[in-house]
């Protein structure tokens, strides 16, 4: 790890990770606090981070067969309150709304209008199910309108307390699917295959290894009969769990009554299913692969893969035209399907670098009069620093450019399954667990399933912040991983 000095973060990861975290998304230019508390302002940068995750994971649902379509953000308070076990798990991050206009008070001020109180409370969306379930009583009708498969990227409200830019937000971004099946075995297969979809996504296109596995009964999603779920493993080796999907089994349909006439003329529930990702992956991102000069990105996802720098060292050089020469380069790496950006902007050289750093822009092409007379170009990746400092001709380069993207994100992949597979321990007993997050160790613990029966485990995830994460599909159901977690 760099000095402290040389670092363009403080503190560093080693420092303090949770500050670390908070300034390398100001540096990065990703997001800041709103006025609203709990609530964020995601920057031009970051939502084009967000947006290339959202067109790439919308692409991969749609092969699926599912169609994309919108619900209100307002859910009548009666729709959850059909579901009593949902609500229960949401009651306390509900957000409600209660009157429909403003009037000024005795003091002049705004206020809700007394003779304006709304006839039924209505619940800022904390997630769609009660509300889509209603309108797929509607819609199917028979056997063959199943199976139906729906999707809604949309804004979320769940009130926190202790809110962390993209990680816990009381609004964040996500997408939320909602499919109804004839059969429990389709919707099984179904949540499972979404997870597939799920975990394929984050390790192709995010550079993160995940852990597939089970949620237990205590963390199953309120109203679910399993819960399928991908882990990552954060720098500081807390979990965060990265995309979710659900088999709702009939609890939901049953509620809402999505009901139709089967292939016999009889009525039967539907069987559903659930599943989501949100902008908390893109904290995930951060965490996994930043450094302590900020952040680095993934090359399938960043907004900018290349940052053209034209370099100018002094008044001599304004005749040059690197500026116009960076674009005709910039032009032939867009002819591979590279996104690059020329960095024109009438800053210091400097100041252009370490913004791009901070960034965590993959690669960064500097040229200077030099390289325009040799028609060369010297680049910089992100992930490896100083080191990888190369100068090629500029047609070797453009050739090699988009290879060179895949080359970036094996090796983020390869270095970041390197810290899970380290960082993960193999710890058969309560007190072995209680031992080693009293010695200050970092990780999960790989434990046999049987120690969630233990009495003893209680006070010691309660002790360390522990909750166990999922019971891993490659453990064949004997083992649980358990950590601590955003």
């Amino acid at each position: 790890m760099m000095g402290k000095s040389k670092t363009a973060i403080t503190p560093t990861r080693e420092e303090n990770f949770p500050e670390w975290y908070q300034s390398l998304v100001r540096g990065a230019q990703m997001a800041e606090n709103s006025p609203v508390r709990g609530c964020m302002i995601i920057k031009p940068y970051g939502f084009a981070l967000w947006e290339n995750i959202q067109s790439t994971l919308d692409g991969m649902i749609k092969d699926c067969g599912v169609q994309n379509a919108y619900f209100p953000l307002l859910i009548p308070l009666s729709f959850i309150a059909k579901e009593a076990e949902h609500i229960d798990g949401f009651a306390t991050e509900c957000a409600v709304v209660t009157h429909h206009r403003l009037e000024k008070n005795a003091e002049g001020k705004l206020a809700p209008s007394p003779d304006a109180e709304l006839a039924e409370p209505l619940v800022v969306r904390p997630t769609s199910e009660t509300i889509i379930g209603e309108t797929l009583a509607n819609w199917v009708q028979s056997y063959r309108d199943l199976p139906m498969k729906l999707n809604q990227w949309c804004n979320i409200m769940r009130w926190e307390m202790r809110p962390r830019l993209f990680l816990r937000t009381s609004e964040f971004l996500w997408q939320e699917g909602h499919n109804c099946f004839e059969t429990e075995e389709e919707s099984r297969a179904d949540a499972l295959s979404m997870l597939d979809i799920y975990a394929y996504f984050v390790e192709e296109h995010l550079a993160i290894p995940v852990i597939r596995g089970e949620k237990t009964p205590e963390e199953r999603f309120p109203g679910a009969i399993a819960t399928f779920t991908i882990e990552a493993m954060m720098q500081d080796g807390k979990a965060l769990q990265s995309g979710t999907s659900h088999d709702l089994g009939q609890t939901f349909s049953k509620s809402a009554d999505i009901s139709y006439q089967d292939k016999d003329g009889n009525i039967a529930h539907a069987w559903t299913t659930s599943w989501g990702m949100s902008t908390r992956t893109i904290g995930g991102v951060l965490m996994v692969h930043g450094d302590d000069d900020g952040a680095v990105m993934p090359p399938r996802v960043a907004p900018t893969q290349i940052m053209m720098l034209p370099i100018l060292k002094g008044e001599e050089d304004l005749d040059h035209d690197l500026v116009g020469y960076s674009g005709r380069i910039a032009a032939m790496l867009r002819g591979k399907g590279v996104r690059v950006h020329v960095d024109d902007r009438d800053l210091r050289n400097g100041d252009k670098i370490w913004d791009a750093v901070k960034k965590g822009i993959p690669v960064r092409v500097e040229i200077g009069p030099k390289e325009m007379a040799d028609q060369t170009l010297t680049f910089i990746r992100r992930d490896k620093g100083k080191e990888s400092k190369t100068t090629l001709p500029i047609q070797e380069f453009v050739d090699m450019a988009a290879d060179l993207m895949d080359t970036i994100h094996n090796d983020m992949y390869a270095k970041a399954k390197v810290m899970l597979r380290d960082n993960t321990h193999r710890i058969e007993t309560v007190d072995g667990l209680d031992e080693f997050f009293k010695s200050g160790k970092i990780g999960f613990a790989d434990m046999p399933i049987t120690v969630l029966d233990d009495p003893a485990i209680e006070d010691v995830k309660k002790a360390h912040g522990l909750s166990a994460r999922c019971i891993p599909f490659d453990g064949n159901g004997e083992r649980v991983i358990i950590g601590k977690s955003y």
